[in-house]
């Protein structure tokens, strides 16, 4: 089976899978759970297999296309689809655990469990699309899907406060990515007046290629447009409102995918949009709004990080600083800022969904996500205590963890492109992410055992996911794997525009190093 082939069975999966487990719901209360997990199952698996052969192929050849050119996956997008993958496969294992959970206590009924999966597959199909859309339009409507794809599990329970959580996310977000489509309208028109052929003025890769011609004034207001559409969905301040309501009320797996793979489906649309305008007009505006934003929402994040009291609102909070650290590195701009917002955007995706889902593990135990009511979970539920604890020690930027590699990555970049004084707020700003994050592993990790929560772990099928994930996290601040550099050094190029390195088998840093020497 060719790649190209290949993109379009990983698009039709998940799509496929939805209709069969929405499905399920008719053949009885018995019958259909079992045929939707099996489904469910095998649709995630065989997207995480796609995948990895996929990546494999980008690696080799640095792209696919499929679907007359409307589908494109170069290392960019394959970083994207593989943490959808990933995180698609470990989450919807994580899930069956989880739902299984809810139906015995009777939270839910068996054509709610199946409507789940179906929702869940359908949600993996919106990203997916988005992630390998080459059309600027297809990616505007991928953005919108996703949406109304995941709005129905964020109400999922349908409690006052998980469905007054969706309206906001739905209302917010809409009107947030209307903005978006005025910027793709602007950079359509602007593409169709100058291009020498206007059928293919939606590509991606055509307006790449000659952005160059495009008028700056033009490609500058799309970008602001562009830039509050996406930024929206992305969880960037001031736009974030709806992200501590989403992640916080929604089941436990799909809060983690929430966090871990759409904010960087909204990131990637805009880093899009961010080449073809810096092509256009230059680094000024694009890098100096992402710098003002990035900022702004790691300083918000981190102060509202401290006076949280709700699990999964500190969780959620902590996105939009991530986000925000995220975004700050592609303002900084040059490959090693780039790389370390590249390598930031799989490390915070990885730890976010085992915090996620040791979040889940806590509400299964505790029956609250109030963290003055959860306490001593190292002795209750010891994995879940140390997975957890690892994934919040990951979260602080701790060595050997993951984030500590692309944090400090970061910080080197940012002093040596001379923003030493914003990398001091930040390491400040971090310094109290770092006090609030220890505060909570001090008093509900380690705190005094409560008499009435039974000791005794979950069961092992919501820990092996948790396992894999808190390998991945220690793995990734040890060595990152060759492969990876090397993916991350191939999608820095793409996102500057310049050719990658013939060779990157060590670290991402050192990648950025080569792109460096080669650009001098």
């Amino acid at each position: 089976m060719n790649a190209s082939l290949l993109l379009v069975v990983l698009v039709a999966t998940p799509l496929v899978g939805s209709a069969l487990t929405f499905a399920a719901s008719f053949l009885g209360s018995r019958l259909g759970p079992l045929v939707a997990e099996s489904v469910h199952v095998i649709a995630i698996s065989i997207i995480a297999f796609v995948c990895v052969v996929l990546a494999a192929t980008v690696l080799a050849d640095n792209h696919v296309f499929a679907f007359g050119r409307w589908l494109y996956l170069d290392p960019f997008a394959a970083i994207l689809v593989g943490l959808i993958g990933v995180v698609g496969l470990l989450t919807g294992i994580y899930s069956l655990g989880y739902l299984r959970h809810d139906l015995a206590s009777g939270t839910i009924g068996p054509a709610k469990l199946c409507s789940y999966y179906g929702f869940f597959d359908l949600f993996l199909f919106t990203m997916l699309w988005t992630a390998t859309a080459n059309n600027i339009i297809m990616m505007w409507v991928g953005i919108e899907a996703t949406t109304l794809g995941s709005a129905f599990l964020v109400g999922f329970y349908g409690q006052r406060a998980s469905l007054e959580a969706a309206w906001k996310y739905v209302i917010i977000c809409t009107v947030g990515v209307a903005f978006g489509l005025y910027g793709t309208v602007l950079v359509y028109a602007e593409a169709s007046a100058v291009l020498p052929n206007p059928g293919e003025t939606s590509l991606w890769t055509v307006l790449i290629d000659h952005a160059a011609s495009l008028d700056p004034g033009v490609m500058r207001l799309a970008f602001v447009f562009v830039l509050v559409g996406f930024g929206t969905k992305a969880g960037l301040f001031p736009m974030h409102a709806w992200l501590p309501d989403a992640h916080s009320e929604a089941p436990s797996p799909v809060s983690a995918l929430l966090s871990g793979v759409l904010v960087n489906c909204a990131l990637f649309v805009l880093i899009r949009y961010t080449a073809i305008t810096t092509a256009a007009t230059g680094p000024g505006l694009p890098h100096a709004l992402l710098l003002v934003l990035g900022t702004l929402s790691v300083a918000v994040g981190s102060l509202l990080i401290f006076v949280q009291t709700d699990l999964k609102r500190l969780l959620a909070y902590s996105t939009t600083e991530n986000i925000g650290l995220i975004v700050l590195g592609f303002g900084i701009g040059g490959p090693l800022g780039v790389a370390a917002a590249i390598l930031q955007m799989i490390n915070h995706s990885i730890t976010k969904t085992l915090l996620f889902c040791g979040s889940g593990n806590v509400l299964m135990k505790y029956r609250t996500r109030d963290l003055r009511n959860v306490r001593g979970l190292t002795a209750i539920a010891p994995a879940t205590g140390l997975l957890l604890g690892a994934g919040v020690f990951a979260l602080c930027g701790v060595p050997p963890f993951n984030i500590f590699v692309s944090e400090f990555m970061l910080v080197s970049a940012g002093l040596g492109a001379g923003y030493g004084w914003l990398m001091v707020i930040c390491l400040l700003l971090l310094t109290i992410t770092f006090a609030a994050l220890l505060r909570f592993v001090g008093g509900s990790l380690l705190g005094p055992r409560p008499k009435d929560v039974a000791p005794g772990d979950v069961g092992t099928i919501e820990l092996v996911p948790m396992l894999a994930l808190g390998a991945l996290v220690v793995m990734l601040g040890i060595a990152v794997p060759q492969p990876v550099a090397r993916m991350v050094a191939n999608a820095t190029s793409v996102v500057l525009q310049t050719t990658p390195p013939a060779a990157v088998a060590r670290a991402p840093w050192q990648a950025g190093a080569e792109l460096a020497a080669r650009e001098k």
